[in-house]
Protein backbone atom coordinates (compact mmCIF):
# COMPACT_ATOMS: atom_id res chain seq x y z
CA UNK A 1 0.00 0.00 0.00
CA UNK A 2 1.48 3.69 -1.11
CA UNK A 3 -0.22 5.93 1.69
CA UNK A 4 -3.47 7.76 1.43
CA UNK A 5 -3.97 10.44 -1.05
CA UNK A 6 -6.90 13.19 -0.40
CA UNK A 7 -7.72 12.56 -4.27
CA UNK A 8 -7.19 10.25 -7.59
CA UNK A 9 -7.76 11.55 -10.60
CA UNK A 10 -7.65 8.56 -13.51
CA UNK A 11 -6.80 10.39 -16.87
CA UNK A 12 -5.13 13.11 -18.03
CA UNK A 13 -7.26 14.59 -20.38
CA UNK A 14 -8.42 17.76 -20.67
CA UNK A 15 -11.30 16.87 -17.86
CA UNK A 16 -8.31 15.34 -15.63
CA UNK A 17 -6.36 18.24 -16.03
CA UNK A 18 -9.04 20.62 -15.26
CA UNK A 19 -9.97 18.96 -12.18
CA UNK A 20 -6.40 19.10 -10.92
CA UNK A 21 -5.43 22.49 -11.37
CA UNK A 22 -8.48 23.37 -9.89
CA UNK A 23 -7.70 21.49 -6.80
CA UNK A 24 -4.53 22.83 -7.01
CA UNK A 25 -6.03 26.19 -6.61
CA UNK A 26 -7.35 24.81 -3.32
CA UNK A 27 -3.56 23.91 -1.92
CA UNK A 28 -5.17 20.32 -2.87
CA UNK A 29 -2.41 18.22 -4.21
CA UNK A 30 -4.08 15.22 -6.34
CA UNK A 31 -2.43 11.95 -7.82
CA UNK A 32 -3.30 12.33 -11.21
CA UNK A 33 -2.56 9.03 -13.34
CA UNK A 34 -2.57 9.14 -16.98
CA UNK A 35 -0.46 5.92 -18.99
CA UNK A 36 0.25 8.03 -22.16
CA UNK A 37 0.65 11.77 -22.72
CA UNK A 38 -1.33 14.27 -20.58
CA UNK A 39 -3.96 16.26 -23.49
CA UNK A 40 -5.80 13.01 -24.38
CA UNK A 41 -7.65 12.73 -27.70
CA UNK A 42 -6.65 16.30 -28.80
CA UNK A 43 -3.46 14.54 -29.88
CA UNK A 44 -5.62 13.25 -32.89
CA UNK A 45 -7.60 16.83 -33.25
CA UNK A 46 -6.61 18.32 -36.61
CA UNK A 47 -8.14 21.66 -35.93
CA UNK A 48 -10.16 22.74 -32.92
CA UNK A 49 -12.26 25.86 -33.50
CA UNK A 50 -14.93 26.28 -30.59
CA UNK A 51 -12.55 26.12 -27.87
CA UNK A 52 -13.07 30.16 -26.60
CA UNK A 53 -10.11 32.14 -26.47
CA UNK A 54 -8.36 31.34 -29.72
CA UNK A 55 -9.86 33.12 -32.42
CA UNK A 56 -9.82 31.15 -35.58
CA UNK A 57 -9.06 27.86 -33.86
CA UNK A 58 -5.95 26.25 -32.99
CA UNK A 59 -4.44 22.77 -33.34
CA UNK A 60 -5.43 20.01 -31.14
CA UNK A 61 -1.27 18.74 -30.64
CA UNK A 62 -1.00 22.51 -29.34
CA UNK A 63 -3.33 23.15 -27.36
CA UNK A 64 -2.65 20.01 -25.48
CA UNK A 65 0.49 21.45 -24.84
CA UNK A 66 -0.69 24.36 -23.24
CA UNK A 67 -2.79 22.52 -21.08
CA UNK A 68 -0.21 20.22 -19.80
CA UNK A 69 2.46 23.38 -19.81
CA UNK A 70 -0.55 24.91 -17.55
CA UNK A 71 -0.80 21.94 -15.06
CA UNK A 72 2.94 21.89 -14.89
CA UNK A 73 3.25 25.34 -13.67
CA UNK A 74 0.97 24.97 -10.74
CA UNK A 75 2.72 22.16 -10.05
CA UNK A 76 0.47 19.13 -10.81
CA UNK A 77 1.81 15.46 -10.52
CA UNK A 78 1.16 13.42 -13.30
CA UNK A 79 1.76 10.12 -12.17
CA UNK A 80 2.74 7.79 -15.24
CA UNK A 81 1.25 4.53 -14.28
CA UNK A 82 -1.76 2.36 -15.89
CA UNK A 83 -5.06 1.94 -13.22
CA UNK A 84 -5.74 -1.47 -13.94
CA UNK A 85 -8.52 -1.59 -10.90
CA UNK A 86 -10.28 0.78 -8.89
CA UNK A 87 -12.42 -0.37 -6.35
CA UNK A 88 -14.21 0.79 -3.40
CA UNK A 89 -13.70 -0.72 -0.04
CA UNK A 90 -13.64 -0.12 3.51
CA UNK A 91 -14.47 3.72 3.20
CA UNK A 92 -11.47 3.86 0.54
CA UNK A 93 -11.06 3.82 -2.72
CA UNK A 94 -7.97 1.48 -4.37
CA UNK A 95 -5.94 2.56 -7.43
CA UNK A 96 -4.18 -0.81 -8.17
CA UNK A 97 -1.27 0.13 -10.55
CA UNK A 98 1.65 -2.39 -11.53
CA UNK A 99 3.72 0.21 -8.81
CA UNK A 100 0.80 -1.05 -5.90
CA UNK A 101 -1.93 0.11 -4.35
CA UNK A 102 -3.20 4.13 -3.95
CA UNK A 103 -5.56 4.86 -1.26
CA UNK A 104 -7.59 8.18 -1.50
CA UNK A 105 -10.97 9.38 -0.28
CA UNK A 106 -12.26 10.89 -3.40
CA UNK A 107 -11.76 9.95 -7.02
CA UNK A 108 -12.25 11.21 -10.09
CA UNK A 109 -12.66 9.18 -13.16
CA UNK A 110 -11.71 11.16 -16.24
CA UNK A 111 -10.57 8.24 -18.67
CA UNK A 112 -12.50 9.39 -21.88
CA UNK A 113 -13.12 6.83 -24.03
CA UNK A 114 -11.80 3.52 -26.36
CA UNK A 115 -12.44 2.52 -29.88
CA UNK A 116 -14.81 0.51 -31.32
CA UNK A 117 -12.79 -2.22 -32.98
CA UNK A 118 -13.71 -3.01 -36.90
CA UNK A 119 -15.52 -6.66 -36.51
CA UNK A 120 -17.14 -7.09 -39.56
CA UNK A 121 -14.27 -8.66 -41.41
CA UNK A 122 -11.55 -10.66 -40.19
CA UNK A 123 -8.22 -9.05 -39.28
CA UNK A 124 -5.25 -11.48 -39.98
CA UNK A 125 -2.45 -11.48 -37.62
CA UNK A 126 -0.31 -10.32 -40.46
CA UNK A 127 -2.04 -6.94 -40.78
CA UNK A 128 -2.68 -5.69 -36.98
CA UNK A 129 -0.04 -3.53 -37.09
CA UNK A 130 -1.14 -1.90 -39.73
CA UNK A 131 -4.42 -1.28 -38.53
CA UNK A 132 -4.63 1.30 -36.00
CA UNK A 133 -7.64 3.63 -34.25
CA UNK A 134 -5.65 6.39 -33.00
CA UNK A 135 -3.54 8.58 -35.97
CA UNK A 136 -0.72 10.06 -33.62
CA UNK A 137 1.71 7.43 -34.39
CA UNK A 138 1.18 8.24 -38.30
CA UNK A 139 1.15 11.95 -38.14
CA UNK A 140 5.05 12.01 -39.04
CA UNK A 141 4.34 9.69 -42.09
CA UNK A 142 4.33 11.40 -45.47
CA UNK A 143 3.90 10.05 -49.03
CA UNK A 144 1.50 7.07 -47.31
CA UNK A 145 -1.69 5.93 -48.32
CA UNK A 146 -4.26 5.57 -45.56
CA UNK A 147 -7.57 4.58 -46.20
CA UNK A 148 -10.09 5.67 -42.96
CA UNK A 149 -13.09 3.65 -41.89
CA UNK A 150 -16.05 5.85 -40.80
CA UNK A 151 -18.46 8.82 -41.72
CA UNK A 152 -18.20 10.71 -38.22
CA UNK A 153 -16.34 13.87 -37.33
CA UNK A 154 -13.73 11.62 -36.21
CA UNK A 155 -13.25 10.03 -39.99
CA UNK A 156 -12.80 13.17 -41.49
CA UNK A 157 -11.15 14.82 -39.14
CA UNK A 158 -8.31 12.14 -38.93
CA UNK A 159 -8.36 12.45 -43.14
CA UNK A 160 -7.53 16.31 -42.67
CA UNK A 161 -4.80 16.08 -40.57
CA UNK A 162 -3.47 13.39 -42.57
CA UNK A 163 -3.65 14.41 -45.72
CA UNK A 164 -1.53 17.30 -45.21
CA UNK A 165 1.21 14.68 -46.29
CA UNK A 166 -0.85 11.94 -47.83
CA UNK A 167 -3.00 10.58 -49.96
CA UNK A 168 -6.41 9.52 -47.84
CA UNK A 169 -9.37 7.13 -48.64
CA UNK A 170 -12.61 7.44 -46.57
CA UNK A 171 -14.80 4.87 -46.57
CA UNK A 172 -18.62 4.67 -45.55
CA UNK A 173 -20.32 1.20 -45.65
CA UNK A 174 -23.56 3.61 -46.13
CA UNK A 175 -24.29 7.05 -47.57
CA UNK A 176 -25.13 9.45 -45.03
CA UNK A 177 -22.13 11.40 -44.54
CA UNK A 178 -22.55 11.98 -39.95
CA UNK A 179 -19.99 14.57 -40.09
CA UNK A 180 -19.98 18.92 -39.32
CA UNK A 181 -21.07 20.02 -42.93
CA UNK A 182 -18.14 22.45 -42.36
CA UNK A 183 -15.60 19.19 -41.75
CA UNK A 184 -17.41 17.62 -45.28
CA UNK A 185 -16.87 20.69 -47.16
CA UNK A 186 -13.26 20.81 -46.04
CA UNK A 187 -12.45 17.27 -46.97
CA UNK A 188 -14.46 17.22 -50.61
CA UNK A 189 -12.32 20.65 -51.56
CA UNK A 190 -8.80 18.62 -50.31
CA UNK A 191 -7.40 17.46 -53.55
CA UNK A 192 -5.57 14.83 -51.16
CA UNK A 193 -9.03 12.87 -49.89
CA UNK A 194 -11.38 10.91 -51.54
CA UNK A 195 -14.60 9.66 -50.74
CA UNK A 196 -16.27 6.50 -51.14
CA UNK A 197 -19.76 5.96 -49.92
CA UNK A 198 -21.97 2.54 -50.10
CA UNK A 199 -18.53 0.63 -49.34
CA UNK A 200 -18.07 -2.27 -46.97
CA UNK A 201 -14.80 -3.96 -47.08
CA UNK A 202 -15.22 -7.69 -47.07
CA UNK A 203 -11.47 -8.77 -47.27
CA UNK A 204 -7.96 -7.68 -45.52
CA UNK A 205 -4.51 -9.01 -46.97
CA UNK A 206 -1.09 -8.20 -45.93
CA UNK A 207 1.01 -7.36 -48.77
CA UNK A 208 5.14 -8.40 -49.44
CA UNK A 209 5.91 -5.11 -49.43
CA UNK A 210 4.21 -4.39 -45.89
CA UNK A 211 1.25 -2.71 -46.64
CA UNK A 212 -2.92 -4.08 -47.26
CA UNK A 213 -4.86 -4.99 -49.62
CA UNK A 214 -8.28 -3.96 -48.77
CA UNK A 215 -10.88 -5.62 -51.10
CA UNK A 216 -14.06 -4.16 -50.69
CA UNK A 217 -17.86 -4.17 -52.29
CA UNK A 218 -18.89 -0.88 -53.88
CA UNK A 219 -21.85 0.25 -56.55
CA UNK A 220 -19.94 -0.54 -58.90
CA UNK A 221 -18.57 -4.06 -57.86
CA UNK A 222 -15.57 -5.49 -55.91
CA UNK A 223 -12.94 -2.66 -55.50
CA UNK A 224 -9.30 -3.88 -54.45
CA UNK A 225 -7.46 -1.09 -52.74
CA UNK A 226 -3.80 -0.40 -51.48
CA UNK A 227 -2.99 1.19 -48.12
CA UNK A 228 0.00 1.32 -46.25
CA UNK A 229 -2.47 1.79 -42.95
CA UNK A 230 -6.45 1.10 -42.21
CA UNK A 231 -7.49 3.27 -39.36
CA UNK A 232 -11.04 2.28 -38.03
CA UNK A 233 -13.32 5.72 -37.08
CA UNK A 234 -16.91 4.16 -36.39
CA UNK A 235 -17.69 5.58 -32.68
CA UNK A 236 -16.32 5.29 -29.33
CA UNK A 237 -17.84 3.96 -26.07
CA UNK A 238 -16.61 4.51 -22.38
CA UNK A 239 -12.92 3.67 -20.76
CA UNK A 240 -14.94 1.80 -17.82
CA UNK A 241 -13.15 -1.19 -18.18
CA UNK A 242 -10.62 -0.59 -14.39
CA UNK A 243 -13.63 -0.19 -12.92
CA UNK A 244 -14.40 -2.79 -10.41
CA UNK A 245 -18.20 -3.74 -10.87
CA UNK A 246 -18.80 -3.22 -7.31
CA UNK A 247 -17.85 0.09 -7.53
CA UNK A 248 -20.05 0.78 -10.70
CA UNK A 249 -23.17 -0.49 -8.13
CA UNK A 250 -22.83 2.07 -5.90
CA UNK A 251 -21.38 4.93 -8.27
CA UNK A 252 -24.80 6.72 -7.68
CA UNK A 253 -24.30 6.59 -3.98
CA UNK A 254 -21.06 7.89 -4.32
CA UNK A 255 -21.49 10.26 -6.70
CA UNK A 256 -24.22 11.92 -4.56
CA UNK A 257 -21.91 12.06 -1.55
CA UNK A 258 -19.43 14.11 -3.60
CA UNK A 259 -16.61 11.34 -3.46
CA UNK A 260 -16.72 9.91 -7.10
CA UNK A 261 -16.74 11.89 -10.19
CA UNK A 262 -17.26 10.95 -13.76
CA UNK A 263 -15.84 13.58 -16.26
CA UNK A 264 -15.42 14.66 -19.46
CA UNK A 265 -15.91 12.24 -22.33
CA UNK A 266 -16.20 8.79 -20.47
CA UNK A 267 -19.33 10.22 -19.28
CA UNK A 268 -21.05 12.66 -21.80
CA UNK A 269 -21.94 10.85 -25.14
CA UNK A 270 -22.22 12.38 -27.51
CA UNK A 271 -21.66 15.91 -26.12
CA UNK A 272 -17.91 14.78 -26.44
CA UNK A 273 -16.22 18.78 -26.54
CA UNK A 274 -13.21 19.83 -24.71
CA UNK A 275 -15.08 23.12 -23.41
CA UNK A 276 -17.91 20.69 -21.91
CA UNK A 277 -14.65 18.39 -20.83
CA UNK A 278 -13.03 21.48 -18.88
CA UNK A 279 -15.99 22.23 -17.54
CA UNK A 280 -16.49 19.11 -15.97
CA UNK A 281 -13.05 19.04 -14.44
CA UNK A 282 -13.44 22.32 -12.96
CA UNK A 283 -17.02 21.65 -11.41
CA UNK A 284 -15.59 18.25 -9.75
CA UNK A 285 -12.60 20.06 -8.32
CA UNK A 286 -14.98 23.04 -6.75
CA UNK A 287 -17.23 19.88 -5.42
CA UNK A 288 -14.28 18.01 -4.22
CA UNK A 289 -13.13 20.88 -2.06
CA UNK A 290 -16.00 21.35 -0.37
CA UNK A 291 -16.52 17.67 0.64
CA UNK A 292 -12.77 17.81 2.21
CA UNK A 293 -13.43 20.97 4.23
CA UNK A 294 -16.82 19.56 4.99
CA UNK A 295 -14.98 16.27 6.34
CA UNK A 296 -12.21 18.69 7.71
CA UNK A 297 -14.52 20.97 9.79
CA UNK A 298 -16.39 17.97 11.15
CA UNK A 299 -13.11 16.55 12.30
CA UNK A 300 -12.15 19.78 13.94
CA UNK A 301 -15.42 19.35 15.99
CA UNK A 302 -15.02 16.19 16.86
CA UNK A 303 -11.58 17.46 18.78
CA UNK A 304 -12.94 20.36 20.59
Amino acid sequence: MLGIEDVVIIGAGPAGLAAALQLRRYAIAPRLFERGRPGGLLWNAYWVENYFGFAGGISGPKLARAFDAQAASASVRVTEEDVVELTWKDGFFRATTPAGVYKARTAVIASGTKPRTLTDFPIPDACHERVVYEIVPLLSLAGKRMIIVGAGDAAFDYALNLSKENDVIIINRGEQVKCLPLLWERASTCPHITYRPRTAISRLAATGAGGLTVECSSPGGTAVLQADYLIGAIGRDPQLDFVSASLLEQSSELENRGILHFVGDVKNGMYRQTAIAVGDGIRAGMRIYQVLKESTDESDCLDR
